[in-house]
């Protein structure tokens, strides 16, 4: 059988084009990355063609990488099954956008408190980073607001979340001169959201760049802080306004329709979920706040 950590390797350049950055994640060196495929290229003949910019895969060197593929996935499945005679032991690892992981992450501490032998690890990030952290194996299952066409990726409806516009509580809005007055407080998707939105209250508005920008601000759980201090409004998730402990110092302004996401539970598509996976995501389901 061959050296475990030869087939990682292989699938590491594999995956990352390059013998460097194979190191770098294997935490190895350049001289033991090569090393180790020379060992496989002695048994199997050559796998990978190197190019001045670019390492490409021989016929031989893709059917490999299948293979060992299908070593992983079987050895996941063994996992699974090893991990299904206690679905609340072990390693959860979820990673999700800010907002809603505001709402989740208490419930998944009270679920470990309840669950001592559960050991949670819980990540925010953008759907891109979610993603990418998926495919790399990194994270079990992920949160996107987007549904990923990626045929490596399972994807699944989880939950529903409302945009919503939040203004200092004494404030009022009439028109889109009143925003204007306010200024808005913006984030990493904040004028994506505030497009999308306030295209349903304000349909012939000159675009949300035209109004004064009075803050930035790239944590989620301190984006409605200014708004509550009266230095502008702002538009983000309803689960990330539904965690800000001040809601006396804010409101929301109703905007017609609703402009809605669809988070979508995400993992690797050939991989089983484990029990433990299937357990947590039913504890979540059950206890994470309805939107109304």
């Amino acid at each position: 059988m061959m050296n475990p950590q030869w087939l990682h390797t292989f699938v590491a350049i594999a995956e990352l084009g390059s013998f460097t950055r194979a190191a770098d994640r294997l935490g190895l060196t350049q001289a033991a990355v090569s090393q180790h495929v020379r060992h496989l290229e002695g048994e199997l003949g050559t796998l990978i063609l190197r190019r001045p910019r670019q390492l490409e895969l021989t016929p031989a060197g893709t059917m490999f990488l299948a293979y060992c593929n299908e070593i992983e996935q079987a050895d996941n499945r063994l996992k699974v099954r090893l991990s299904d005679a206690d679905a609340c032991s072990g390693e959860f690892s979820l990673i999700t956008p800010g907002s809603v992981g505001l709402a989740l992450y208490p419930i998944l501490l009270s679920m470990q408190q309840g669950n001592r032998n559960l050991t949670i690890r819980h990540r925010f990030a953008p759907d891109r980073e979610a993603l990418e952290a998926v495919l790399q194996k990194e994270y079990e299952l992920g949160l996107v607001t987007l549904k990923p066409d990626d045929a490596r990726i399972a994807a699944q409806p989880f939950a529903e979340e409302p945009l919503e516009l939040v203004i200092p509580a004494g404030e009022k809005v009439e028109s889109w001169a009143d925003l204007h007055r306010m200024g808005f407080i913006d984030h990493p998707d904040g004028q994506g959201m505030a497009t999308r939105l306030l295209s349903r209250h304000f349909p012939s508005n000159p675009g949300i760049r035209t109004v004064p920008r009075h803050g930035y601000i790239n944590q989620i759980g301190q984006m409605l802080e200014p708004v509550a201090r009266g230095l502008g409004f702002t538009v983000i998730p309803r689960y990330a306004r539904e965690a800000f402990p001040q809601p006396e110092a804010i409101k929301v302004l109703a905007c017609g329709s609703p402009v809605v996401d669809t988070l979508w539970l995400i993992h690797r598509s050939e991989w089983p979920l484990s029990s433990r996976a299937r357990c947590v995501i039913d504890h979540l389901k059950q206890h994470l706040p309805a939107i109304a």
